[in-house]
């Protein structure tokens, strides 16, 4: 697969991932929040602090497309291996532990104070576990591409 047609490919999945990710926090959650309001009157008081707490979970996944993005556009220009794209692996991968630690810690806080149920407490250990691979692999791939940036500066330099 040429450089180009892989950039596409990864800006492609990376904009879905913004507009289901949209749909999904800013459209379903609400609208199924109210349903469940409608049919459970005693959860009002935990619709608001739901909402907004998924909202401000979205912001880094948001951050991290953009900095994919980013990559992906250098990609395309054929500068794979670079500081820059190395760098950018690392944000990601310090965007994803830090919004995983902000899930579970979120998740605990909702559960102590009574806003939260066991089930959705033991549901979130799957989406934890998902932030904390994504950290990791992001991580991994900062250290490869940074070590090979730094193996194609010196081979630039050598005739």
């Amino acid at each position: 697969m040429e450089q180009k047609t892989l950039s596409k490919w990864i800006s492609l999945v990376l904009l879905s991932a913004a507009v289901i990710g949209f749909c999904i926090f800013f459209v379903i959650v609400p609208i199924y929040g109210k349903m469940l309001l409608e049919s459970h009157p005693e959860f009002s008081n935990r619709f608001w602090p739901w909402l907004v707490f998924l909202w401000v979970f979205a912001l880094p996944c948001y951050a991290a497309i953009i900095v994919g993005l980013k990559i992906s556009r250098r990609i395309g220009l054929d500068e794979s291996f670079c500081m820059e794209n190395a760098a950018g692996l690392k944000t990601i991968a310090y965007l994803a532990a830090g919004d995983t630690a902000f899930f579970a810690f979120g998740n605990i806080a909702l559960m102590l104070l009574n806003l939260s149920h066991p089930g959705v407490m033991i549901a979130s250990l799957f989406i934890s576990f998902i932030g904390f691979a994504i950290a990791i692999a992001s991580a991994a791939l900062s250290h490869l591409v940074k070590k090979a940036a730094i193996m194609k500066e010196e081979n630039d330099f050598t005739i």
